[in-house]
């Protein structure tokens, strides 16, 4: 490995390439998935019949949507606030309703791409033209405390669809709940999606779906390296490989490098050597049952007032509030 000490990082993505590239075991994380290319990916794979989260998901909405649509309202009216919006596509379900009840609230779409946020909030004001949308891009801590600051009496609702919150482990899930929580006030909601414990097979076809767009999903990562950053990733010669470990309930995705090669990243001036089989762990997807996600929201500083479930109990839909 050759690195040049006095290497500067223009942005962040860079500078987490370079530390997870030269760690070992090697990582990248999942967030660098997004790029225009990656979006398109990712929207191709909530489409595919292997990937229940997405239809089972929006089953629980529509199917609850009412019921869901009154714990939101407010007589003053309230921010609803998405963590991680991409298309909104199950969200329209909930905004459609919201308009229906002509309800007083305001949609604050968040999303480190700015180009899903754009494609967003162009097709949503295309439905509801009289719709109030404000788009923040970023990431979810720094806008969601200054909303928090700004918002201090209006009702906040939180909502974190599709399990994003299965990238992180459970010390970093409790983190992660524990800033969303010290953000909200008393009468605030959160509405977060928890992907459930079930059959093994199920779990890794939806990471290895048959059309291989979770593959291509993987490998984005490295061509957005290569074309940001001048560097020469040959891409067939990395394997897709997601495993399933039943028992810590824990989906993780790896890059296998399937020879001896060497990597050259021109923009950081760095070269990284990668065995035979050697790794890049990419992503990590945590499924639950009801006893874990009570535990991480008692950690957190929060509790479960309702949850909604599809009929096959795949996925649940959590309302959270602060623990009093």
């Amino acid at each position: 490995m050759k690195t040049n000490q006095e290497t500067k990082f223009e942005n962040t993505f860079e500078e987490e390439v370079y530390e997870g590239l030269t760690a070992f075991p090697k990582y990248l994380s999942s967030k660098w998935f997004y790029d225009k290319k990656g979006d398109k990916l990712f929207q191709k794979i909530m489409a595919l019949p292997e990937y229940y989260l997405t239809e089972c998901e929006r089953a629980i909405i529509e199917e609850n949507k009412a019921d869901i649509a009154q714990l939101f309202s407010d007589k003053t009216g309230f921010d609803l606030v998405e963590l991680g919006a991409g298309d909104g596509k199950k969200t329209k379900i909930l905004l459609q309703e919201l308009v229906n009840s002509k309800l007083n609230f305001t949609y604050r779409p968040i999303d480190i791409s700015q180009n899903v946020l754009d494609e967003l909030e162009e097709d949503v004001l295309k439905r509801w033209p009289k719709l109030d949308i404000k788009t923040e891009q970023g990431t979810y801590f720094n806008i969601l405390n200054k909303l928090s600051e700004q918002q201090k009496d209006r009702k906040m609702v939180i909502v974190v669809l599709g399990s994003n919150i299965g990238n992180l482990s459970h010390q970093y899930a409790v983190e992660f709940l524990t800033t969303i929580r010290k953000s909200m006030q008393p009468d605030d909601l959160l509405f977060m999606g928890f992907d459930q414990k079930k059959n093994p097979e199920v779990i890794l076809k939806a990471y290895n779906d048959s059309q291989g767009v979770t593959e291509s999903f993987n490998k984005n990562l490295l061509s957005r390296i290569n074309q940001e950053m001048d560097a020469n990733f040959e891409i067939d010669n990395f394997k897709h490989w997601p495993v399933y470990d039943p028992e810590s309930g824990t989906t993780k995705s790896f890059l296998v490098s399937t020879k001896d090669q060497t990597i050259t990243i021109q923009k950081l001036n760095l070269d990284i050597h990668f065995s035979a089989w050697e790794s890049i762990h990419t992503e990590i997807s945590q499924k639950y049952d009801d006893d874990i996600v009570n535990w991480l929201a008692q950690e957190a500083g929060l509790y479960i007032e309702k949850q909604y479930t599809d009929h096959q109990n795949y996925f649940t839909d959590y309302i959270f509030r602060i623990k009093k």
